[in-house]
């Protein structure tokens, strides 16, 4: 997958370019509107992330210059502003989906894998479920076999993680660049806080655990004792 990234924010600019090439993508950065617009017109992308407060062509001109010329690549709009007459007007101006910052990455990369899926056709999940273990991705509910488990939003997109890499095991960093947006401080013990939190919730009845830590490596999520 091609992606192409629109954002004069170098710290920005470089946690989404580490995120997506962990993920497998090849991403192209412009630091301004024309050179994301010349990129746009001449190279073929399967997304484009666009900031709006840009350089030289504001986002919204260019995007609406890429559908001007027949250019349906799907965008999805990054923004500071989280009014609904801003959100209103990236859509109108052509754009697929608006994301306010800050923002996790795992958010970003969901969002921007489902307009990927929308536009070749293919089938979108709605739900991520593992041996009695489901999360609903458009109610963000959560159950354990059956039973309802209440999370807050940075859990929940910790588990979604975790499910998402399910029987893997991943790293603190990898969770930090994932879960957590890009003012995070390495060097606190959020990531160690959080899972344990998480751990006791999605485990607290039952006698299989499912969240699990490997010492000096990270933690998996999978079916154990």
């Amino acid at each position: 997958m091609r992606l192409l990234l629109v954002e004069d924010d170098q710290k920005i600019a470089g946690f989404i370019e580490k995120g997506f090439t962990a993920a497998g993508f090849a991403v192209d950065i412009a630091v301004n509107g024309e050179t994301g617009l010349n990129l746009a017109m001449t190279e073929p992308y399967d997304a484009a992330i666009i900031d709006i407060m840009l350089p030289k062509l504001n986002g919204l001109r260019l995007i609406q210059e890429m559908r001007q010329a027949q250019i349906e690549t799907p965008v999805i709009i990054l923004s500071a502003k989280d009014e609904i007459d801003d959100r209103v007007k990236g859509l109108q101006s052509g754009g697929d989906d608006y994301l306010t910052k800050p923002f996790a990455f795992s958010e970003l990369l969901a969002r921007v894998q489902a307009l990927i899926r929308r536009a070749s056709g293919t089938h979108e999940p709605t739900s991520i479920e593992y041996k009695g273990l489901r999360i609903d991705l458009l109610s963000r509910e959560v159950t354990r076999d059956g039973e309802p488990i209440q999370l807050q939003p940075l859990e929940y997109s910790l588990l979604e993680y975790l499910l998402r890499n399910r029987e893997r095991v991943v790293s603190k960093t990898m969770i930090m660049e994932h879960v957590w947006n890009y003012n995070f401080d390495p060097q606190t013990n959020v990531v160690e806080a959080r899972i344990c939190k998480l751990r006791d919730k999605i485990d607290r009845s039952s006698d299989k655990k499912m969240i699990h830590t490997v010492r000096g490596v990270g933690y998996v999520l999978k079916e154990g004792d």
